[in-house]
């Protein structure tokens, strides 16, 4: 399977996986900027995609900004359809208490492809029942 990356801009990084096992290959930021602290600004790649059919793009943290600045991505996963052709973009939040410096070149975010299921909608009066029923959020206990 393949994604085909379009550079818009000659300083970005085509995206690749770092170690033969991983799921998620790194985003590159293709700008300087800063984000304060509870702050969040969206952050330029430099690339373009085209996914393969019934995939999407999720758009992930990486685990060490996180651990060590507190930066995420605010929409966390992110998605990018697969008929999405403009510029890929990280929202990043700044969860710190300290403001937190984005370099050109600094792996910001991770994309993992997954595959998409497509369903049929049915409205209906009532669902089956189940042993959970209506149980929600904190109804298994602390």
């Amino acid at each position: 399977m393949k994604i085909k990356v379009l550079k818009l801009d000659k300083s970005a990084t085509v995206p690749k996986y770092e170690h033969p096992e991983d799921s998620g290959m790194d985003l590159i930021s293709i700008e300087d900027l800063e984000i304060l602290p509870g702050e969040n600004k969206l952050v330029k790649t430099g690339i373009s995609i085209e996914l393969p059919p019934n995939t999407e793009a999720q758009i992930r943290p990486r685990s060490g900004l996180a651990l060590k600045h507190q930066i995420t991505v605010l929409n966390t996963p992110g998605t990018i359809d697969e008929g999405y052709r403009g510029e890929v973009g990280v929202i990043l939040i700044n969860h710190g208490k300290t403001s937190f410096k984005v370099t050109q070149g600094m792996r910001i975010a991770q994309m993992v492809i997954a595959p998409v299921i497509r369903v049929e909608i049915e409205e209906v009066e009532q669902l089956s029942d189940t042993i959970r029923g209506k149980g929600g959020f904190g109804s298994t206990g602390v």
